[in-house]
């Protein structure tokens, strides 16, 4: 009968839950019984810290929930399950880190009083870190894109730099006041361009002065 007895009543939960600092989490606990649910269910969910110790009681359940009056999670245990639906889960207010540790969810049903013990990690960790890859290449992006945009514009205007000095070589091409200054004066007069532009200076720049 004890093989039996064993097999009646099965529980499952959540190996590991991730939750966040000040973030409300659930911890989940279904639970299937061969015998009807009746008033005499009862719940019982214990907690060990991460650092180790001995279990202790944290959360109660008979007919109506019973969380601690004492300890760490005093007030922040709250009960979000449903026993007519095999659901004997809870919830935690406000994790913080020390809340880190492992949960067991126990069920009797009686006769059903046997069954195995799953166990829960709780692991609490800060928001911020969770981003922390995201935030890293999103300053990475910022960083780097405005210098991708300055290498574009520089190959960009080296482009156009050389297509201009290609162009210098043609006929008919015509230099800037600033080009004509840098350079001797016989290379202004070279080719066809050159003679054009000296006989237009000629024209405009006369020795002649208005009289006073």
């Amino acid at each position: 009968s004890g093989v039996c007895n064993a097999l009646s009543l099965e529980i499952k939960a959540s190996p590991k839950v991730q939750a966040y600092v000040g973030e409300q989490v659930r911890l989940k606990c279904f639970f299937k019984s061969s015998s009807p649910i009746t008033e005499s269910l009862l719940v019982d969910w214990t907690y060990r810290p991460l650092t180790g110790g001995q279990m202790e009681t944290i959360f109660h359940y008979q007919s109506i929930p019973h969380p601690t009056t004492a300890g760490t999670f005093k007030d922040r245990i709250s009960w979000v399950g449903n026993v007519a639906n095999g659901d004997a889960s809870i919830a935690i207010q406000n994790p913080v880190l020390s809340d880190n540790g492992t949960f067991i969810c126990s069920v009797k049903n009686p006769p059903d009083v046997y069954h195995n013990i799953p166990q829960t990690v709780l692991v609490v960790t800060e928001r911020g870190l969770a981003f922390q890859l995201s935030s890293a290449a999103l300053l990475s992006i910022l960083v780097f894109l405005p210098s991708a945009l300055v290498v574009i514009l520089l190959l960009v205007r080296m482009g156009r730099k050389f297509r201009v000095l290609k162009e210098k070589g043609k006929c008919g091409y015509k230099k800037s006041s600033i080009e004509v200054s840098d350079e001797p004066e016989h290379s202004d007069t070279a080719g066809c361009g050159g003679k054009l532009k000296e006989w237009c200076l000629n024209c405009m720049d006369t020795d002649e002065e208005d009289p006073y």
